[in-house]
């Protein structure tokens, strides 16, 4: 472990914390940074990942990510009602999102995206401090695709218009399916069918991956994800550990250290830290868990930068120019997103590989460019077209007891079985 690493985190955590208000200038600003800090802090320490969870299924047959991920889902929606109950669902910013033609095509796309750049919207901000080739390209073409997507889906009635609707979709603007409004009657508010329908299709989802690993261990094409290998031997080795009743731990030993900030968390952990978090943002600010627009908005500011005048970025994109024009730390997503970054670049500080990881990220070959480009196209345009990404289209609107996030999940999953396929074909 390098220790120059480690001091590098404690000053990162410290600056972020005490100084982090001041230098937003905005409290707002502030729970924005913190909750990403969180975030990226658990995707990275509990090893979790959106486009792991079809990868790994359809390259190691291990579905152990996409239970945990149900899981995730499940309790982010239980844990919601604690927010929503009692008040006007529609006093908060719900992503009922519609379900159309664009947010099939959307889910294919971003499905089909993330195979090629091995990350997702969130996963490439992780990868910015793990693998930065990969995350800047990736990031790159991901803005790239958001931007040209952004006049479609202004003006597109086959990605703003929805086949069905309820009340509360309705009332939302966005006319999409609130499962809350399918239940009246059962005593609750509608949040009782609501939480009993969330857990029958996660408990479907859960099925079904087992029925798939079972299938690939029989055929023998399976084996567990290196990553899950590590946690898993983490976990062994503490529960298998000798506990001497009779000593008391010293607080400032390597030991502590590690158990406290390096010792990878179970996949369990980490989804239960997410779940947390993310309610914790539904409480504070009202609203879910995106992550895309903002790389639209940061392409536009790149292109005015290079001297693109702001009026052609505003005719393009059908689009106001304030998100264009003001300052890059002002847009609370933006922020967030920043903040995601600084969470995982203190955890892996904290292990002493951060400059390990960052020179094995240099070495990436002229057809790794071409896929984590198309990838990360292929997604930003995907996010247009469904109105938004792993988080904001899959996440958020399950949590959010919305339609839609189960319609993407079957496309996003479909997208990246085809994208897999693709993938093997091209590295031949």
């Amino acid at each position: 472990m390098r220790k120059s690493e480690s001091y590098a985190a404690l000053v990162i955590a410290a600056a972020a914390l005490f100084f982090g208000e001041w230098l937003l200038g905005s409290q707002e600003l502030y729970v924005r940074l913190l909750i990403g800090i969180g975030l990226g802090y658990a995707l990275s320490r509990g090893y979790i990942g959106f486009a792991g969870s079809v990868n790994r299924a359809y390259t190691t047959g291990s579905t152990r990510l996409m239970r945990i991920l149900m899981f995730m889902f499940f309790i982010s929606a239980l844990m919601s009602v604690a927010v929503l109950y009692g008040h006007d669902a529609t006093s908060f910013d719900l992503w009922v999102n519609p379900i159309n033609t664009g947010l099939l095509i959307g889910g294919l796309l971003f499905g089909f995206g993330m195979v090629f750049s091995g990350c997702c919207a969130s996963g490439v901000l992780v990868n910015m401090v793990e693998l930065l080739p990969q995350a800047i390209i990736t990031l790159f073409f991901f803005g790239m695709g958001v931007f040209v997507g952004f006049p479609v889906q202004q003006s597109a009635s086959w990605i703003n218009e929805s086949w069905l609707s309820t009340p509360t979709g309705t009332a939302l603007g966005t006319k999409g399916v609130y499962f809350p409004d399918l239940f009246p009657n059962d005593g609750l508010n509608g949040y009782l069918g609501a939480i009993l329908l969330t857990a029958v299709l996660c408990f479907l989802v859960i099925g079904i991956s087992y029925l798939y690993e079972n299938k690939r261990k029989k055929s023998s094409t399976y084996r567990l994800q290196f990553l899950e290998h590590m946690q898993v031997d983490y976990m062994q080795r503490d529960l298998t550990k000798d506990i001497d009743i009779t000593h008391v731990p010293q607080l400032f030993t390597r030991d502590t250290f590690e158990r406290l900030f390096v010792n990878p968390w179970s996949m369990r952990t980490g989804a239960m830290v997410i779940a947390a978090i993310f309610v914790i943002l539904m409480g504070v600010t009202k609203a879910g868990w995106g992550a895309s627009t903002p790389y639209g908005i940061w392409f536009g500011k790149l292109l005015i930068t290079l001297g693109v005048g702001t009026e052609h970025i505003v005719a393009f994109t059908g689009m106001k120019a304030a998100p264009f024009v003001n300052s890059f730390f002002s847009h609370p997503i933006t922020v967030q997103n920043i903040g995601i970054i600084l969470g995982a670049l203190l955890y892996i500080l904290c292990c002493g590989q951060f400059i390990n990881s960052m020179k094995a990220g240099l070495h990436i070959s002229g057809k790794q460019i071409a896929f984590f480009a198309l990838g990360g196209f292929c997604m930003g345009i995907g996010t247009r077209f469904a109105n938004s990404c792993n988080v904001g289209a899959l996440f958020t609107p399950i949590a959010n007891f919305s339609l839609s996030g189960w319609i993407f999940f079957i496309f996003l999953v479909a997208g990246a079985i085809i994208g897999n396929k693709v993938a093997e074909k091209a590295r031949l």
